[in-house]
């Protein structure tokens, strides 16, 4: 692709048998001492546990629903933790890998759920789960519930689901004469970005991730990698950052938000985005699709009502969106196992939903983690914009259909490897440096691959390769 002159300044910035153990794990981690900062009850008596969360919008809504919460269970005092996600994984990890005991309730998601359990980390939620009348596991979405499972129980339950797609306003479309395809390519992507751009008025043509961190701008850049045929590694462990494929996607990822995207692009993440989009200041957003959540919410979103949703762009696969979910795990830690599944029970219960949907909004319910949520009258009403295209990704997402070449790990836009943590976090701050003009995407590649080779000697060297 034809490079453009750069509109914005720069600015800093389950296939496989899981192998994981203690002293890799520790390795990789800051043994540097918690500070935490959370938020409790200290009027409150009863049975103490500590929730470590992500400060994400839904996780929000569950603090300030905490005194229903109490009401329900007296005998628990509940704590937050909460904090943003890139230190919210650095903390949680560091934490439950070097049985710190500081967390009875931990969020995480698909990457960790499966290792940590292999590593007796966190407690088998199964029996519980079995014992709690009412909770049904089976209406857990299949694809959420299979990846949040180790040998056939749970060991993390979703708080919510998600896979991601391409939200658009429709009004600045329409004004522009343009037509959303009904399934876009990367290619078409930047042709409308490059149409709907207008800094003048500041609308961003798209807003993209470019903050450094593997849960942040290597989410949506791996699902590209994938869909261009490159990707982060090969069948036999064969590092791909400086493949053909893999530079085309990262270069054209690189342009389009530099050309066409937010002001500061590489300090954005998914936070940033969700404001500028929900403030109409960007045409486009490739993220994930549980931002429904906010953006269609008419109390802090200018464009609620306004937005289509398209499939996540792809180049040479059938589909290209990722499959997530936050998810709520017990340290084998905890002291507090009881009372920590009546909090976890609570907040991943088909009554939450509904206590969400009656409190705050139905369009702030946390989607994509039970079916009976579509089923909801309210929630069908509200979603119709957007639960088909929600359901559609995350069945869709799959490695089959997003991904050109197979591959010896679990995970569509992460490696679930324990290594994974480091090597995308030392990947993204490369990308975060191209995105910011620091350096070229040929050099970012470059050092990311010597990354990669680091990572890959020890598989390479297990698989007798």
């Amino acid at each position: 692709m034809m490079r453009i002159p750069r509109r914005h300044p720069a600015r800093a910035p389950q296939a496989r048998t899981v192998r994981s153990t203690i002293p890799r794990w520790t390795a990789l981690i800051s043994a540097a001492a918690l500070l935490l900062s959370g938020c409790g009850s200290p009027e409150a008596s009863g049975e103490p546990i500590t929730v470590a969360i992500v400060a994400n919008p839904q996780m929000q809504d569950a603090i300030s629903l905490k005194e229903k919460f109490r009401a329900e269970h007296p005998d628990v005092d509940v704590r937050f933790v909460s904090l943003p996600e890139n230190e919210a994984r650095a903390k949680i990890t560091a934490s439950v890998a070097t049985g710190g005991g500081e967390f009875d309730v931990v969020m995480i998601s698909n990457y960790e759920t499966s290792m940590w359990a292999a590593n007796g980390w966190i407690t088998n939620l199964q029996p519980y789960i079995d014992q709690t009348q009412g909770y049904d596991d089976q209406d857990f979405i299949s694809s959420i519930k299979s990846a949040l499972s180790y040998q056939g129980n749970m060991y993390s339950v979703p708080f919510y689901g998600e896979s991601s797609f391409l939200v658009y306003n429709k009004e600045l479309f329409e004004k522009a004469g343009i037509t959303m395809p009904a399934r876009p390519t990367w290619a078409q992507v930047q042709e409308m970005a490059a149409r709907l751009d207008d800094s003048a008025n500041g609308v961003s043509g798209i807003c993209l991730r470019g903050l450094a961190g593997w849960g942040e701008v290597m989410a949506p850049l791996t699902t590209a990698m994938n869909t261009y045929g490159g990707g982060w590694f090969n069948q036999q462990w064969h590092p791909l950052l400086t493949s053909p494929k893999t530079q085309q996607a990262v270069t054209e990822y690189v342009d389009l938000v530099r050309n066409y995207g937010e002001p500061g692009p590489a300090t954005a993440g998914y936070g940033d985005c969700l404001t500028l989009y929900s403030q109409g200041q960007a045409a486009m957003w490739y993220d994930a699709t549980a931002m429904v959540s906010s953006v269609e919410d008419p109390a802090s979103s200018k464009v609620a009502g306004k937005n289509g949703y398209a499939p996540a762009p792809v180049m040479d696969t059938k589909a290209s969106g990722w499959l997530y979910s936050w998810s709520l795990a017990i340290p084998s830690t905890s002291e507090h196992k009881d009372a920590a599944w009546k909090f976890v029970s609570w907040m991943t219960d088909k009554d939450y939903i509904k206590l969400v949907g009656n409190q705050i909004g139905w369009e702030r319910v946390p989607p994509g983690s039970r079916y009976s949520t579509y089923q909801i009258p309210e929630y069908r009403k509200i979603s119709e914009a957007y639960a088909r295209p929600t359901l559609a990704a995350m069945n869709a997402a799959t490695q089959e259909n997003t991904m050109v070449h197979p591959v010896p790990y679990q995970g569509i836009q992460f490696v679930a490897i324990p290594e994974f943590q480091d090597l995308g976090t030392r990947v993204g701050q490369q990308i975060s440096a191209a995105i910011a003009g620091q350096i070229s995407v040929e050099e970012a590649l470059r050092q990311s691959q010597a990354y990669a080779e680091d990572v890959a000697t020890v598989y390479q060297r297990e698989d007798g390769k």
